[in-house]
């Protein structure tokens, strides 16, 4: 072979082994990157190409597919009572992607999870299409109505949680005002704009309040407060007078401040007095007693500054690390730089209710494959002993005299004990130009004393045509509480 042929045979057999090992690269090393790819949209095709499985609530599916005749994406995700547990669910759409459950658990409501590879490779060899599995909640449907009718019928922006504070299941979560994911889980034009009009609204119906906005909690922060006090030994006797003065002088400060009832129920009271009638003097003396690192270890074992995932992801509540003395006594009537989400407050109260023990909150029961085996099951975790039983239980006797003699008593169920506190939160650069946040805790007790049923309601009034003498936890939060407690209790 001349020279030339020879330097042209090397050459085309360079090109075709780097061809070769470019093949093989694509192939192997980013198989999964190319498959993954958001513009590779034969992944997309077979993403909508088969039924997808569902998400289930007391034994009912709320979710389902339908077939889109003249698209390349033969199914679209449709949902029932959509707006009512969109928080739960998520969307799932062909534009805009999904969230939530519906993208947390989308292996399994596509059938591609690695679990269920046995079943995925005999349905290819026999010739079945491929079939997803379902996602079972501990959602309790009439609880969940209760919680998103209550909030709909106040015209409110809000959310409500819901908790069995025994295991940590989740029985309820609302937020309004919602959307239907169904409107836009299509591709076309039309339901672009309808998503795009969602994501512009000053309202936010797409965010998720339950879990994904902080917010202060006023004065519903008081039981964690008198937790706390009781914990590290400040409080020993609550009906013993505290000698706390009303208005409070914050400490290092000049600044006052009073409460939202007459001086003679709140001056120089006991604890019990003080949370029976919401004393913002007492608990403001309490924490600056305590001090900051007392008030946040006690704050972070009921879950502060930790996101929680149930599995949905929830940010993190705060109470911050950096505080000087008059903030510290401000987070005692959950106010400062203290803020929560409403699934933290209803793992505080669940966590008192529950004698201290606070439960990892879960919302998925149990997953399911297209034939109806197990693939996992959901299972109680304990996140803390935030406190002794003997001070949650002091705890609860004070939520408890709430209800019956104080400013909870809205929630009051006959025949039933309930333990309650109210809460009214200020916000916002000058608290005198935003309308107040209005809270609500509370707790069930069964016939066995144990509580079943754990709630935090949040309602933000600003879009409410209502005086602001009539923003409370108690007048606004307590009803859709009783009707949430009332609907387990009834279960």
């Amino acid at each position: 072979m001349n020279r030339p042929l020879r330097h042209i045979a090397v050459f085309c057999g360079i090109l075709t082994l780097a061809l070769l090992l470019r093949a093989n690269w694509v192939q192997f090393a980013q198989n999964d990157d190319l498959a993954n790819d958001k513009k590779n949209r034969r992944v997309q095709i077979e993403a909508f190409s088969h039924p997808r499985g569902d998400i289930i609530v007391g034994g009912k599916s709320v979710t389902g597919s339908k077939e889109t005749p003249g698209s390349d994406f033969k199914f679209k995700r449709v949902f029932k009572e959509g707006p009512m547990y969109a928080p739960v669910t998520g969307y799932f759409s062909q534009a805009q992607g999904a969230t939530f459950l519906e993208g947390v658990h989308n292996g399994v409501l596509s059938g591609n999870d690695d679990r269920l590879f046995i079943k995925r490779t005999l349905d290819m060899l026999t010739g079945k299409k491929q079939q997803g599995g379902d996602v079972i909640t501990t959602i309790d449907p009439k609880a969940q109505k209760a919680a998103y009718e209550g909030l709909v019928n106040l015209n409110a922006k809000g959310a409500v949680v819901a908790l069995d504070p025994r295991s940590g299941k989740v029985l309820a979560m609302a937020s309004t005002p919602s959307y239907d994911p169904s409107s836009f889980s299509g591709i076309s034009l039309a339901e672009g704009k309808k998503f795009k009009a969602l994501g512009d609204r000053k309202d936010k119906p797409l965010s998720n309040r339950a879990l994904r906005e902080i917010y202060p909690p006023g004065s519903t922060f008081k039981i964690l407060t008198a937790a706390a006090a009781l914990e590290h030994g400040i409080v020993t006797d609550i009906d013993k007078p505290t000698g706390a003065e009303t208005p409070y002088k914050l400490p290092l400060s000049s600044t006052r401040i009073g409460n939202d009832v007459p001086d003679s129920n709140c001056d120089k009271v006991s604890v019990k007095t003080g949370m029976q009638w919401s004393c913002n003097n007492v608990f403001l003396d309490l924490a600056d007693k305590l001090g900051k690192d007392k008030m946040r270890e006690t704050a972070e074992k009921f879950g502060f500054n930790d996101e929680q995932f149930i599995p949905v992801r929830a940010v993190a509540s705060s109470y911050p690390e950096k505080l000087d003395k008059p903030q510290t006594a401000l987070t005692g009537m959950g106010q400062g730089s203290l803020t929560s989400t409403p699934l933290q407050m209803a793992m505080v109260t669940a966590g008192l209710a529950n004698d201290g023990k606070v439960m990892k909150p879960y919302l998925v029961e149990e997953l399911r494959g297209p034939d109806l085996s197990t693939i996992e099951k959901g299972e109680p975790h304990e996140l803390n002993q935030a406190v002794s039983e003997k001070t949650a239980r002091t705890v609860q006797e004070m939520m408890e005299n709430t209800v019956e003699n104080g400013t909870a008593n809205k929630a009051r169920i006959d025949g039933v004990t309930v333990g309650g506190k109210t809460g009214t939160a200020q916000h916002g650069a000058d608290v005198n130009d935003e309308r107040p946040f209005a809270w609500f805790v509370s707790y069930a007790k069964n016939s066995e004393g144990e509580s079943p049923v754990a709630v935090a309601v949040f309602v933000d009034p600003s879009n409410m045509d209502i005086p602001r003498s009539e923003i409370a936890g108690g007048k606004l939060g307590a009803p859709i509480a009783k009707a949430v407690m009332e609907a387990v209790l009834e279960r």
